[in-house]
């Protein structure tokens, strides 16, 4: 038989124990809370910038000189009623090629017409008598385009080039919307320093030829329309 204090000293111990892994389990049995993630805010996109059109004689020049560093094609195609013909646009008028590229893509050639005819010297287009093309000038805008003219460019046959305003300026200011090709061979360098070739043709000067063969009325408007449609090459 056990004494009193042994049998005390067990009861006290067991009641240890007991506690002991009571403790124990209620921290295990402890739930892991887990954090709600916090909502995702999506930024905000911003609006489309307003349009730049139509383009000033203040804001042109900004304007292509951003337009030409996102758009760098340099090559086009013009389709007429006699064939199509491309021209290279060049990389060192900045300015004139981004202008040429901005204006086809606004499609503002098409429609209009090689209005200008001149025999063994040059064919001119951009222009019509349409009410659209002055309709399509007024949404782009009236601007001009300064000369750059020290490239080293010459006027040899088959480049294209820009004419001054039809407004007297000393300064040979371009008119945006019009361009010339040369027809005259080897070339019309009595136009170099005054006007701005920007271009050339690379394929198709046949085409070139037919038109500045076509018979024209006194104001040297061939009595053939030559209309065009103008598209930007990415090959």
């Amino acid at each position: 038989m056990k004494s009193p204090f042994v049998l005390l000293f067990s009861i006290v111990f067991a009641s240890i124990i007991l506690s002991c892994n009571s403790t124990t389990t209620s921290k295990s049995s402890k739930k892991t809370v887990v954090e709600t993630p916090k909502p995702t805010v999506e930024k905000k996109v911003l609006p489309a910038k307003k349009s730049d059109l139509p383009l000033s004689v203040e804001t042109a020049i900004p304007f292509l000189k951003a337009y030409g560093e996102k758009h760098p094609e340099n090559k086009v195609r013009i389709k007429t009623p006699l064939g199509s013909f491309d021209v290279l646009l060049f990389d060192k008028t900045p300015y004139h090629r981004a202008n040429f590229i901005f204006l086809t893509k606004q499609q503002y050639f098409n429609n209009t017409y090689f209005h200008r005819v001149v025999p063994n010297f040059i064919i001119q287009g951009g222009n019509s008598d349409n009410t659209d093309t002055g309709q399509k000038r007024r949404k782009i805008g009236k601007y001009l385009l300064p000369p750059d003219t020290r490239k080293g460019y010459k006027h040899h046959r088959g480049v294209i080039s820009m004419p001054s305003s039809e407004i007297e300026n000393p300064h040979k200011l371009a008119s945006p919307y019009e361009f010339f090709i040369v027809h005259q061979s080897p070339g019309a360098y009595h136009l170099d320093g005054s006007y701005t070739v920007f271009g050339k043709v690379i394929r198709g000067m046949e085409v070139v030829d037919a038109i500045n063969a076509l018979p024209t009325d006194k104001r040297e408007w061939p009595l053939t329309n030559m209309r065009m449609h103008v598209t930007v090459l990415t090959e």
